[in-house]
């Protein structure tokens, strides 16, 4: 049995842009992302996506103004873990993008979005989020670049998925 470990990715979006990070270290060293990690203790998962945001590209989002879009589910051939992450998306937010000690900020268009530079999942459910359209996937990877087997579908409610999965809401 997978030991779930859960995580937040943050995306910021204008009509046409999104803004992305290149990791400089850690898990995802030299590919592009969203902004996101672990969760630490007694932080609500929307708490830790605003603070990962803060420290990886100086942005401040208000959680009225944070949308749960997605759900994603990853396991490694050989980890025993599995990462459940919760993916965020604001068009709305305070600061200016920097770069950090963890990540190089950048902004793309959506027609310009680096998918040969991030991880191979996001290039089937990115664009499911780019059109404003609610998401779970689950994916198997046999290595870090290549993906074993997935399934990827559309959401009609965040929290129908939750409740439906005896998860729990995601504030």
């Amino acid at each position: 049995m997978l030991l779930k470990k859960a995580y937040t990715l943050v995306f910021i979006r204008t009509a046409t842009q999104i803004l992305l990070g290149f990791k400089k270290r850690g898990f995802g060293v030299n590919l592009y992302n969203g902004f996101g990690g672990k969760i630490e203790p007694n932080e609500t998962i929307v708490d830790a996506a605003l603070r990962e945001l803060k420290e990886e590209c100086c942005l401040t989002v208000r959680k009225s103004d944070l949308k749960n879009v997605g759900h994603l589910e990853f396991s490694f051939e050989g980890e025993p873990n599995l990462m459940v992450v919760s993916v965020f998306s604001s068009n709305i937010y305070e600061g200016t993008p920097k770069d950090t000690e963890e990540m190089s900020v950048k902004w793309f268009n959506y027609s310009e979005i680096p998918f040969q530079k991030m991880w191979p999942d996001d290039a089937i459910w990115l664009p499911l989020m780019l059109e404003n359209k609610l998401f779970y996937g689950r994916f198997h990877y046999i290595n870090n670049n290549t993906i074993g087997h997935y399934k990827v579908e559309e959401l009609k409610s965040m929290e129908e998925f939750y409740a439906k999965r005896n998860l729990g809401s995601v504030n």
